[in-house]
């Protein structure tokens, strides 16, 4: 399988919606029609710093997505990559794709002059967290959310 990555276009939006949808499913969140226009709209708007990798195979039939943003590192005074979201369809993972993925990611956090790229995942994305491992360093940080009344 031949994949190549490159930045969303906007004819990519119903191939888009269908692996957004599929990576909601996956961690078990509700998706809709207004988030999916919101997300999108973010993803092309010059006034925001979020960005979108769609992974394509020769027939051009997308099978991964990622979503990253730019954000600033008070205590390095610098702004960083921040990765938010990154699905595979289920029927191509163990093909490379997620490789190429972040080695494009890697081109374009240079390209931006980010020192790095962080990203968080579930504790019970065993699959996921191995490729992590290889991929990355595990940071010594936990996550927490609060909740806003």
């Amino acid at each position: 399988m031949t994949i190549k990555v490159s930045a969303l276009s906007p004819n990519d939006r119903e191939q888009w919606e269908q692996l957004y949808q599929g990576y909601a499913d996956f961690y078990g969140m509700p998706m809709d029609q207004q988030i999916l226009d919101r997300v999108w709209g973010w993803i092309f708007d010059p006034n925001e710093r979020f960005f979108a990798l769609i992974a394509k195979e020769e027939r051009g039939f997308s099978v991964g997505l990622m979503h990253y943003r730019e954000m600033p590192s008070p205590l390095r005074g610098a702004k960083v990559g921040f990765l938010d979201d990154l699905f595979i369809n289920p029927d191509c993972r163990g093909n490379g794709v997620v490789d190429l993925m972040f080695q494009r990611l890697n081109e374009e956090a240079q390209a931006q002059g980010w020192p790095f790229v962080r990203w968080i995942t579930a504790e019970d994305n065993y699959r996921g967290r191995a490729v992590y491992d290889r991929l990355a360093s595990k940071t010594a940080w936990q996550t927490y959310q609060m909740t806003v009344d």
